[in-house]
């Protein structure tokens, strides 16, 4: 987690470049002025449900919740990048079926874990869906399909708004999700207090807009559009030492 309340002079230079790396990170993407539908691309229709991306090792991937945070992959990977995003931003999914997919393959392979924070800023007071989708999300990992209900919910994002028949039809495409207890915590919205514990986990980083990846609290392929390509972001992450030697 970056901590930018570093007293003194020495810290304030230190808080100041890391701020700047993180508004900078979060140059192409959703801020926190965007409107609900923000991002790159139009978005699906009202209800319709687009399969993502993630298929064979990646898919069975296992996920875990600590704390404020859902915890993708192998627990004592040597390596650990968090990925920052908002259900509702049109630039995080296209992140998740490029990068975000090329980082599901190394945590595959026991190169990395991924850390996800998942905000909600985008809600506008839940007119978005943000909220609605982010503990949709949380209950999916108690059912043990976090990775592949998340691909489906980013490739699925509408053009309007997230609603509770939309994100269960979602997860009817995702074998052994829905179930009594998933259909409830989506109605209920019965892990609403942990989505704010999310969005504030997240305003804690000091990041500014998703879609965004750290890795030693540092922004990972956002300058230059690499984490929008997955063989790009891919040399990315190798030149921060996951997957293999720099370039």
């Amino acid at each position: 987690m970056v901590d930018v309340r570093r007293t003194g002079r020495a810290g304030r230079v230190v808080g100041a470049v890391v701020a700047a790396a993180l508004l900078a990170g979060a140059a192409a993407g959703c801020g926190a002025g965007s409107g609900p539908g923000a991002g790159a691309g139009a978005g699906a229709g009202t209800g319709e449900v687009r399969r993502g991306p993630v298929t064979g090792r990646p898919a069975n991937l296992p996920a875990r919740v600590d704390g404020a945070k859902i915890v993708v992959g192998d627990p004592t990977a040597p390596r650990t990048a968090q990925v920052l995003v908002d259900p509702r931003c049109g630039y995080c999914a296209k992140f998740q079926g490029t990068g975000g997919e090329a980082l599901l393959e190394l945590a595959a392979g026991g190169k990395v874990k991924v850390e996800y924070l998942l905000a909600s800023f985008l809600d506008r007071g839940g007119a978005g869906g943000s909220v609605r989708a982010v503990n949709a999300l949380r209950a999916s990992v108690d059912a043990g399909k976090f990775a592949e209900y998340r691909a489906m919910v980013f490739a699925s994002r509408p053009k309007a708004r997230l609603t509770d028949g939309h994100l269960l039809a979602i997860a009817a495409e995702v074998p052994g999700l829905r179930g009594e207890a998933f259909d409830r915590a989506v109605a209920e919205q019965t892990y609403k207090g942990w989505v704010g514990d999310a969005e504030r986990a997240f305003e804690a980083t000091g990041a500014r807009g998703t879609p965004m990846v750290l890795v030693d609290g540092r922004p990972v392929g956002s300058g230059d559009g690499a984490m929008f390509d997955a063989e790009a972001f891919t040399e990315a992450l190798r030149a921060v030492g996951i997957g293999g030697a720099a370039a």
